[in-house]
């Protein structure tokens, strides 16, 4: 095929022109560009003050979600909110170690009190005080990996259940890890945990659904938050990670924010009972 430059500089005449009628395909979607489809929803996002949980909240602000955002430290919960109240975002925040019941309860009491009900539930939070041979784990580990990691889980879903049953519905997304398809080298007990929360969501998906909620999971990969510094900050380690993706860069939490938002949404009502990998390329298979 010959080369025609006439063809080719009329081609460029109408990329141009589309660019200029469409300006959103020309470039990154910017806040005022996202649409507007959680208006009205009312969404509670735990460990929400830094990282994927910030993120998520951010996202769901974004297309008009009223969220309420959480953390163990008061200072934490502060920032955050000043932060999303500065890019108009409507939200309110508490202190909630999801890991004891009454915080668990007034983090949803006081959802239903200033905000109305409860239609979107991202259980976020996660601890990992061990580092070293599984076998050198101990039950204190054990239990307490378990009890925030997956059954918290599971107990603020079971809470905010008959809140979204209320509204007609809702969406629950739990927040795993590529840890659950391939267990991380120090890291088992964790890793354990997040393969826990991957069978959690099948097992909820057919019991939630005839309530109209749809529960999914989402499994990030490598994610450059100061909760996984230490899988990062490493440069060697950092380099042996990416020989496994695809997409060679590390993943932002703007990159897993986005994908909550849109099982949130409408968008996603005929998903449930998945679990989403958000790796880069990073091969995921139990």
């Amino acid at each position: 095929m010959t080369f025609n430059p006439l063809s080719y500089i009329a081609m460029l005449k109408i990329i141009t022109r589309s660019l200029w009628s469409n300006p959103v395909a020309g470039r990154r979607m910017m806040s005022h560009d996202i649409p507007q489809n959680l208006s009205g929803k009312v969404a509670i996002v735990t460990a929400s003050t830094d990282g994927i949980g910030l993120a998520a909240a951010e996202a769901l602000g974004q297309r008009g979600a009223h969220v309420v955002v959480s953390s163990r430290r008061q200072a934490n919960v502060d920032k955050a909110v000043s932060l999303l109240r500065s890019k108009d975002i409507k939200v309110i925040g508490t202190t909630c170690n999801v890991g004891k019941a009454e915080d668990r309860d007034k983090l949803i009491n006081m959802t239903i009190e200033q905000c109305g009900g409860v239609d979107i539930l991202v259980s976020n939070a996660a601890v990992n005080p061990f580092f070293g041979n599984i076998l050198e784990s101990t039950e204190e580990v054990w239990n307490k990996i378990l009890g925030v990691n997956v059954t918290a889980s599971f107990l603020l879903t079971k809470l905010a259940v008959p809140h979204m049953e209320k509204r007609g519905g809702g969406s629950v997304v739990i927040v795993s890890s590529v840890a659950g398809y391939q267990p991380m080298q120090g890291l088992g007990p964790y890793s354990v945990s997040k393969t826990a929360l991957l069978g959690l969501t099948r097992a909820l998906a057919p019991d939630l659904a005839h309530s109209n909620i749809r529960i999914n999971c989402v499994a990030p990969g490598i994610i450059k938050t100061r909760f996984s510094a230490a899988l990062w900050e490493n440069e060697g380690v950092l380099e042996e990670f990416l020989k496994q993706t695809s997409i060679k860069r590390l993943g932002q939490p703007e990159d897993i924010g986005g994908v909550i938002a849109f099982l949130c949404s409408d968008e996603a009502l005929y998903i449930t009972g998945e679990t989403i990998t958000v790796t880069g390329g990073m091969n995921c298979r139990l």
